[in-house]
């Protein structure tokens, strides 16, 4: 989501300004539509006392009819202001939340700055959770102004019976508020510690569910439970406390409104008795001493939500806020360009200086690994221009000076650990279902006894993180992904390892013939993949040390022979 409204707000009070001024007509007609909901509750009993007023003086059956059709009227409208009120805003209110949801998930997605420090599970938890309490803003606001319309209709129909019953509502709502108001400061702070740790909570059973099998691997997910049991009863204790606070809220909120509301029914009780008011009144009062009770309570609790809304936007605001890692250029990369990396610092990078030719099909020999992540990082935007020494160049443009999504869409880095999403086999190899090549891809990543051993073909289930897949059908899963964008230059960073060889074998090949005049870049120390590229580049310790075919660095290079032979 790029609106402007949604463009990088920087703190929790922007997002909630933007939530309120993009739903005013919403807000407006739910607050027109609760207020007549509580101006209608508020005038039942005043009807009552009326009623009784006026029946035990005049005794007409006819009055007695029009009070009980004017009775109707008022309940009718009470049932109909409510549901169509509430039905505008939570609509509204569902409707935000899917706007945060989104702007969160685009940002989450987006390159940005390495200072924030949130993983995953807490963009996730903030998405879902944070941005639904956000929202919560928008029936807020309504429900507390129409609240604020009962007080005053009830605090108004008891001074014109008695001065002193309308000055004991208007004085006890604001003592009430005074008192609430302090304590849900406390709920505030309380909150934004308890999602903090939820979402801290949930980073690291996705990190757990991630590294599950590494981790049974070498008999580490003993420790590894541990260390999420330990995160997870911190979240557990943290929210006990945000419900003792909450609990005690509730429980000073009820019991402060039912004092005000057995003072007011004492006071009209005693006021009656001393003969300043009248049976009617008295009936009246009674009724709006239980009725106000109501909207006092969600008058009381409108500060509590308010400030949980403000400590959600508040973490809404980290992630959207965040600066980006670059800021991208706006031209596109010309088309069929060569890929020039110019003396590039970074990381293992100690100044690599190479070019690849459009078309050309080359493959990089890193004996580093680090260095091999650090040049798959570079060459996939994952690390600003700015953050590193040298250039990277399509065409001869600099990346910075390119857009990012026009780079993307040109330039394609499939990293080593490719996610694997829940759908099906299609659905992972053709995410848009745009593709042509979708056919060949499968082929030539050698999915094709995947896709032939279920009767469902592409259209066979995937579970979260191909969970159901072996380690081999996930990799050819993601290099058929790869190879069905048929992008411009095609980067692969060791897309075989989990492979046998003679299947590896078969894939360099089938990468060879599909990749046919397409730039094609494999980092890799696979020798079927070395020997089916035009040529080969060594780096060592961050610099190219040769190049050469690959049966030539073999016949001439014992370094080279050690490094990549098996």
């Amino acid at each position: 989501m790029t609106t402007p409204d949604t463009q990088r707000p920087r703190r929790g009070s922007d997002i909630l300004r933007v939530a309120l001024r993009r739903n005013v007509g919403a807000m407006l007609a739910g607050t027109v539509l609760m207020g007549l909901y509580q101006a209608g509750e508020t005038a039942f009993p005043i009807a009552l006392g009326l009623i009784v007023e006026h029946t035990m003086r005049d005794r007409s059956p006819g009055g007695l009819a029009l009070s009980i059709a004017a009775l109707a009227v008022i309940t009718t409208t009470v049932s109909l202001s409510w549901r169509f009120g509430m039905r505008v805003l939570q609509k509204a209110n569902t409707t935000e939340a899917h706007r945060w949801r989104v702007a969160v998930a685009d940002r989450g997605l987006q390159p940005v700055a390495h200072d924030l420090d949130l993983k995953s599970g807490e963009v996730l938890t903030i998405a879902t959770e944070d941005a639904d309490q956000t929202a919560d803003i928008i029936e807020v606001v309504p429900l507390l102004i129409s609240s604020l319309v009962a007080v005053l209709v009830s605090a108004v129909a008891l001074g014109l019976a008695d001065i002193r019953l309308g000055l004991l509502v208007i004085v006890g709502t604001a003592l009430i508020l005074t008192v609430l108001s302090v304590m849900s400061k406390r709920i505030g702070s309380s909150t934004r510690e308890q999602q903090a740790r939820v979402a801290r909570a949930g980073a690291k059973v996705a990190d757990l569910i991630t590294g599950l099998r590494p981790l049974h691997g070498f008999g580490g997910n003993h420790a590894a439970f541990r260390s999420y049991r330990a995160v997870s009863t911190e979240a557990k204790q943290q929210a006990v406390t945000v419900a003792r606070v909450n609990g005690v809220y509730a429980g000073t909120a009820l019991a402060l409104n039912a004092v005000l509301a057995a003072a007011v029914t004492l006071t009209a009780g005693w006021l009656a008795f001393a003969g300043r008011i009248g049976i009617g009144e008295l009936v009246m009062a009674v009724g709006l001493a239980q009725f106000i009770m109501e909207p006092l309570r969600l008058f009381s609790e409108m500060p509590k939500y308010v400030m949980m809304a403000r400590a959600s936007a508040e973490r809404m605001a980290l992630v959207l806020g965040a600066p980006p890692a670059t800021v991208p250029g706006q031209r596109p990369p010309a088309p069929g360009g060569d890929l020039a990396v110019d003396h590039v610092r970074y990381g293992a990078l100690r100044g690599l200086d190479f070019r690849v030719a459009s078309g050309e099909f080359v493959a990089i020999a890193v004996y580093q690994p680090r260095a091999a992540a650090d040049l798959a990082a570079v060459l996939g935007s994952k690390v600003a221009p700015g953050a590193y020494e040298g250039a990277v160049r399509l065409g001869g443009q600099p990346l910075a000076d390119l857009a990012l999504d026009a780079v993307r869409a040109h330039l394609l880095v499939n990293p080593y650990e490719a996610e694997i999403f829940a759908g099906t086999l299609r659905t992972n190899i053709d995410p848009s279902g745009t593709s042509r090549t979708v056919a060949e891809a499968v082929e030539a990543s050698l999915l094709t006894d995947v896709v032939a051993l279920h009767r469902e073909g592409l259209d066979h289930g995937v579970r979260d993180r191909g969970a159901n897949l072996s380690g081999g059908q996930r990799q050819r899963l993601s290099l058929a992904r790869a190879l069905a964008a048929d992008s411009e230059i095609l980067v692969l960073h060791d897309p075989t390892t989990a492979v046998d060889a003679v299947t590896e074998q078969l894939i360099a090949r089938n990468l060879a013939r599909l990749r046919r005049g397409r730039t094609t870049v494999v980092i890799t120390s696979s020798p079927a993949l070395l020997d089916a590229a035009d040529r080969v580049l060594v780096v060592d310790d961050g610099v190219v040390t040769a190049e050469d075919t690959h049966r030539n660095l073999l016949a001439g290079d014992e370094d080279y022979c050690l490094a990549v032979t098996r």
